[in-house]
């Protein structure tokens, strides 16, 4: 499963999703042809969505994984979190959309011509986003990469949409009940407000320097209690992530009786189990004799 996850790149399922919202916003189209329901074209509008949004990480993914150059000496990692911020601001406005259309039709039902025909397509479009969304879920945890866990969030939505929909058009059939319709729309667009909400959030905190999970920094501690010492300690432990790549900085304090040479070595030791331990992570590590301390407490600089 690793090695198939390892082929499944970020850009080419991002690809895959852009290709299968195509084939969805026409599976759905054609369903809202054929009802004229509201809940099945605001599923569709959904759908558009997922196809600029797959688009525009494509490109932030890309450019995330462009080396660092002289004015971006730590990378481009952090693009794919404007990626997830704009698919959020695209999810809100879809949503916005789709109220607006559903409270017309609450307001002035219409006859649903050959439901049947509709609800199949329904559900095979979501049964397509459905399994797209699980194969990026894995993928987006084994690359740590937040533009693929947005993209797979957003499919699932969609999923759920879907749901809503082929519930609510089912019970208008059945009762004749046809303000189901518009009910079962603003319904899908209050859920897909949520998500949108959802995903702005995470992509701000992401910009401005989350610091690690705590089972990352678990693992953090855990290696480097490894090399604990009563002549070795270490302190000032801070960790930030930025798209697939994770930061730690921290002090390694040793005997000042130590020559250079030995100290680089431990260092080297340190920095290579930390980098096995948590795969994409980057240690900064600042020797100090035993005796000395870092104050990070002084006044700052007016200027």
């Amino acid at each position: 499963m690793r090695g198939l996850l390892a082929q499944l790149t970020p850009r080419r399922l991002l690809l895959v999703s852009a290709v299968v919202a195509v084939v969805t916003i026409a599976l759905k189209a054609l369903a809202w042809q054929l009802t004229g329901s509201v809940g099945l074209l605001s599923d569709a509008l959904e759908s558009f969505v997922n196809l600029a949004s797959a688009l525009f990480a494509l490109v932030m993914v890309t450019v995330a994984q462009a080396p660092p150059d002289e004015d971006h000496p730590y990378g481009h990692h952090k693009a794919e979190y404007f990626s997830s911020g704009f698919e959020g601001i695209l999810i809100i406005g879809a949503a916005v959309g789709i109220f607006w259309a559903a409270s017309h039709r609450l307001l002035n039902p219409e006859p649903l011509e050959q439901v049947g025909w509709g609800l199949g397509l329904a559900v095979a479009s979501s049964a397509l986003n459905g399994l797209l969304a699980w194969v990026m879920f894995q993928a987006a945890r084994a690359h740590r990469s937040i533009a693929l866990e947005a993209d797979a969030r957003h499919l699932v939505t969609d999923v759920w949409t879907s749901a809503g929909v082929v519930v609510g058009l089912s019970l208008a059939a059945v009762t004749g009940w046809l303000w189901l319709d518009g009910l079962v729309a603003m319904g899908v667009a209050l859920n897909i407000l949520r998500e949108g909400v959802s995903l702005l959030r995470r992509s701000s905190q992401g910009l401005m320097d989350e610091a690690l999970e705590p089972e990352v920094q678990a693992e953090i501690q855990r290696t480097l209690e490894g090399f604990a010492h009563a002549t070795i300690r270490f302190d000032h432990l801070t960790t930030r992530k930025a798209g697939q790549r994770r930061f730690v900085d921290l002090h390694m304090h040793m005997p000042a009786d130590w020559t250079l040479r030995r100290a680089s070595a431990l260092r080297t030791s340190v920095e290579q189990a930390l980098m096995a331990a948590v795969p994409g992570l980057r240690a900064t590590i600042q020797l100090l004799p035993s005796d000395v301390e870092a104050h990070f407490g002084d006044a700052v600089d007016p200027r």
